[in-house]
């Protein structure tokens, strides 16, 4: 072989042995997954996909559970009512939460380590714990109704109502608005704040064509959390709610815990998922355009 040539057989010997390491680390990639991968197909997706193949197979295969569903208005009121406190429970949050995360980039760090802290606190604590806390405060006798009582607002019920839900489940969730918040936050640049000022950008202008699109995405990302466990909320609606301010959670529960009506639960669900999916992608799309909007205006 003359010098110079290389031999074909030693370059496919050197590119599979270059290969080895990769091929190596892809398969220890997917084994290191391979535990939290079967556990969400075993005790997430199965159990979904047969509630769902439930809903068209029973008590006859078809449409017959999802009719019965959209005509029942009793069902499509619960519905409703469920995407309305998950929506002001996700508008409440936010109000409350933006300004939370903003002045966590703004102080230092032990005030920083102080905010988290208290925006941790709640995890650290159970819900059950925290619900009860929130059913003696909500009492007729408790401290929030006496409050109100003592400054002229009369007997306010909370207790068994929306208001009182609501309320609970703001405390509840706020930390999973405002750590995306935060996370998104914290890596703004706000340097971009001060050339826009030194452009002639007024304070409030430079927030709200600067800061404010490029905190979209956490916004977004807390906003959809935020809504998909309110939908899904069970505990806090169950103990301080009523059974005439029922929640879907509550209505899933009553058809698979006392009429056995996994068929119809299922379609309950299907129906919740398919509402909220069309939402989110609408929901998604508004964003996009809304910040394309302001990023675009601010040229």
């Amino acid at each position: 072989m003359a010098q110079g040539t290389v031999n074909p057989g030693t370059t496919t010997g050197i590119m599979t042995v270059l290969n080895a390491p990769a091929r190596q680390q892809r398969l220890g990639a997917w084994l290191l997954i391979a535990p939290a991968v079967a556990l969400v197909l075993v005790f997430f997706a199965y159990p979904l996909v047969s509630l769902i193949a439930r809903s068209f197979l029973e008590p006859t295969p078809g449409f017959g559970q999802y009719v019965e569903v959209l005509s029942d208005a009793t069902s499509l009121k619960i519905l409703g009512r469920t995407f309305a406190v998950a929506a002001q429970v996700t508008a409440v949050t936010l109000i409350l939460g933006y300004p939370y995360a903003y002045l966590m980039t703004l102080v230092g760090r032990r005030v920083r380590t102080v905010l988290m802290f208290l925006v941790l606190l709640p995890f650290w604590s159970s819900l059950m714990a925290r619900t009860f806390a929130w059913i003696a405060l909500f009492h007729p006798e408790g401290v929030i109704v006496a409050a109100l009582r003592a400054v002229g607002l009369g007997d306010v019920k909370l207790l068994g109502t929306q208001l009182g839900v609501t309320i609970a489940m703001v405390q509840v969730l706020l930390p999973f608005m405002v750590l995306p918040l935060y996370s998104t936050m914290s890596g703004i640049d706000r340097r971009l704040l001060d050339a826009a000022r030194s452009l002639g950008a007024s304070r409030l202008r430079a927030f709200t064509r600067i800061y404010l699109p490029l905190s979209l995405p956490g916004v977004f990302a807390g906003s959809v959390l935020l809504f998909i466990m309110s939908l899904g909320f069970w505990v806090t609606p169950r103990l301080i709610g009523s059974p005439q301010e029922s929640l879907i959670g509550q209505l899933i529960e009553t058809r698979v815990g006392k009429l056995l009506d996994f068929a119809g639960a299922g379609a309950i669900s299907t129906v919740l998922l398919v509402v909220t999916l069309v939402l989110l992608i609408s929901f998604s799309g508004a964003v996009r355009r809304s910040s394309g909007a302001l990023t675009g205006g601010s040229r």
